[in-house]
């Protein structure tokens, strides 16, 4: 299973905290569920009883400078250790929002679905394995200060690491929940 580095951890936690805010806070929220709340079924994957469809996702205050947005879905219960459930890179500047669904065929143009902890593109939903308790999931944004990522469509989460170090401008996330 892939992980996230320990310098990868420490570069988010700094950004978060010592990054300069623009006017209003770089935030991202879900009109699926609220921030630390449950997951709806619908987007975990079918053999944890859902759909696999991908969630909503809107932000709003991105720093100045901002060129474009990766964003990473992290299930981060230490049985899952650090399970990658979506990578997104290429997002362009001007979008504020994925809708429902988007990671198959409403994806924002430019953005390039990268492969999950599944080894396919795109979302894959939770399906924590059962009577192992709430598992977190953390949907981090960045704003980078570049316009294009270049990473193949099968790199790993360490070279999502690697491509977007040095260039996060600001770092918005939030976390849900799911059990089986």
């Amino acid at each position: 299973m892939p992980r996230f580095s320990i310098s990868f951890l420490f570069l988010t936690l700094v950004a978060c905290l010592f990054l300069p805010v623009s006017a209003g806070a770089f935030e991202l929220m879900s009109p699926a569920f609220n921030d630390g709340g449950k997951i709806p079924a619908r987007f975990a994957r079918p053999g944890a009883g859902g759909q696999n469809v991908s969630p909503p996702l809107k932000w709003s205050g991105a720093p100045e400078g901002t060129k474009s947005y990766a964003l990473a879905v992290i299930d981060i219960h230490p049985v899952a250790n650090n399970w990658t459930h979506w990578l997104v890179i290429n997002i362009p500047s001007t979008v504020d929002f994925i809708p429902d669904g988007a990671s198959n065929g409403k994806m924002p143009a430019g953005a390039v679905q990268l492969k999950n902890s599944f080894r396919t593109p795109g979302w894959g939903g939770p399906q924590p394995p059962r009577g192992t308790g709430p598992h977190t999931y953390v949907f981090t944004l960045y704003a980078l200060d570049s316009d294009k990522l270049d990473l193949l469509p099968d790199a790993k989460q360490a070279d999502f690491e690697k491509a977007i170090k040095g260039k996060v401008l600001g770092v918005a996330s939030i976390k849900g929940t799911y059990e089986q």
